[in-house]
C-alpha cells in the first residue's frame, strides 16, 4: 500500500468533529495521515508548525487562518488545499496560485442545502404564505374554505440573479415545476442560458416581469447594492425578493421603505450588518422573513461538505483529477 501523504487540519477546532464526524473521519484517515487532535488555528504554534514542514495536504474550513508566503514557506512540501466550505477568499493569498499549489472546495455540497431553501421559499412565496400567516395570526379567525384569487404556482415567474453554483442548482430544482423561470448573469451568454434551460433576461427586465425574485450573485465591487432603490422599484406590486447570497447585494434601507408600503415582501436569510441590529424593522415588519444565515449547511448537513473533502482527498491520493479544484481566474470574479 503507498504511503499516505501527511496532512493537517486548519480551521477552528470545534468544527472539526462537526465536518468530520466519526464515519467520514475514519474514511479520511484511509487516504491521509492526519492528526484531528491537532488543528492549526494558528500557524505560529509549535506543534503545528512541526507539522506544517512536513505537511503535503491542508484540510482547511470555517475558520482557517491566512496561507500567506511564510506559511508556504513552512511548508515547502504542499501541494494541495481541500477546503471544507466554501469561499476560499478570506485565506488564500495570490502566494498560494503562484506556487502552484491546488486548491479546491467544498462549495458544491454547501450549496445543496441553500438550494434547496430557496426552493422551499419560493414555493412558499408562491403561495402568499406571508401575508395569510399574518391575516390570520392579526385577526385570528380563519376565512374558511374557499378559493384564494392571485396566489398559487401554476405559471408564477421566478427570476434568478446569478448563474453561481447555488442559482444553478436552484434553477435545476425549479424545473419540475410548472413556473417560468428565467436567469440575470453578465457573465453568461444565450447559448449557456439556453444549456440550462431558461431565458437570460437584462437585470432591470427580470425584475420589471417577475414575481419572485431570488438572488445568487456573489458578493464584488460590480454586485455591491445592486438591488437599490431604482432597482427595487421596478419590481411589480406584490413581488417577493429571496435572499440567500449576501446582505450587501441588497440596499437594505431602500428595502425597508419598500416593505413598509405594504408593495413587496421579503425572504432574507443573509443581511448587511449579520446580525441585524436588535431595532432593525426587518426583524419587526410582517411582510419580512427573516433567518438567522442558516440556508448553508447546519447539523446533519455538515457532514456533507467533510465527505466531499474526503472524496477529493481520495482522488488526490490516486494521481487523479480534483473534481473540484478552484481556477484563479474564475474565482475572482466569484464568491
Amino acid at each position: 500500500m503507498p504511503e499516505r501523504p501527511l496532512a493537517l487540519f486548519a480551521m477552528t477546532a470545534e468544527n472539526v468533529p462537526q465536518v468530520f464526524p466519526p464515519e467520514v473521519l475514519s474514511r479520511l484517515r484511509k487516504t491521509v495521515e492526519i492528526d484531528p487532535a491537532l488543528v492549526a488555528e494558528d500557524f505560529s504554534d509549535p506543534r503545528v508548525r512541526e507539522t506544517l514542514a512536513a505537511a503535503e495536504v491542508l484540510v482547511t474550513g470555517w475558520g482557517c487562518p491566512r496561507i500567506d508566503r511564510a506559511v508556504l514557506d513552512a511548508a515547502p512540501g504542499l501541494r494541495a488545499i481541500l477546503h471544507s466550505a466554501g469561499s476560499v477568499k478570506g485565506f488564500v493569498t495570490p502566494d498560494v496560485w503562484e506556487r502552484g499549489i491546488a486548491v479546491s472546495t467544498a462549495a458544491d455540497a454547501n450549496a445543496v442545502p441553500v438550494a434547496e431553501y430557496t426552493l422551499a421559499m419560493v414555493l412558499l412565496a408562491g403561495k402568499d404564505i406571508l401575508n395569510r400567516r399574518e391575516r390570520l395570526r392579526t385577526e385570528r379567525v380563519s376565512p374558511g374554505w374557499g378559493f384564494v384569487p392571485g396566489i398559487g404556482n401554476h405559471g408564477r415567474r421566478v427570476g434568478v440573479i446569478g448563474a453561481s453554483r447555488i442559482g444553478r442548482r436552484v434553477i435545476e430544482l425549479l424545473r419540475p415545476f410548472d413556473l417560468r423561470v428565467s436567469l440575470t448573469d453578465p457573465y453568461v451568454d444565450e447559448s449557456g442560458a439556453a444549456a440550462l434551460g431558461v431565458p437570460l433576461l437584462p437585470l432591470d427586465e427580470l425584475l420589471r416581469t417577475c414575481d419572485i425574485v431570488t438572488v445568487h450573485a456573489p458578493d464584488t465591487p460590480e454586485t455591491h447594492r445592486l438591488l437599490d432603490r431604482r432597482a427595487l422599484a421596478l419590481m411589480p406590486d406584490g413581488a417577493v425578493l429571496v435572499n440567500t447570497a449576501r446582505g450587501a447585494l441588497v440596499d437594505h434601507d431602500a428595502l425597508v421603505d419598500e416593505l413598509r408600503t405594504g408593495r413587496l415582501s421579503a425572504i432574507l436569510d443573509v443581511t448587511d450588518p449579520e446580525p441585524l441590529p436588535a431595532d432593525s424593522p426587518l426583524l419587526d415588519l410582517p411582510n419580512a422573513f427573516v433567518t438567522p444565515h442558516l440556508a448553508g449547511s447546519q447539523g446533519n448537513e455538515v457532514a456533507r461538505l467533510g465527505l466531499a473533502v474526503t472524496e477529493e482527498a481520495e482522488r488526490l491520493a490516486a494521481g487523479t483529477e480534483l473534481a473540484y479544484a478552484l481556477d484563479r481566474s474564475v474565482l475572482e470574479r466569484t464568491a
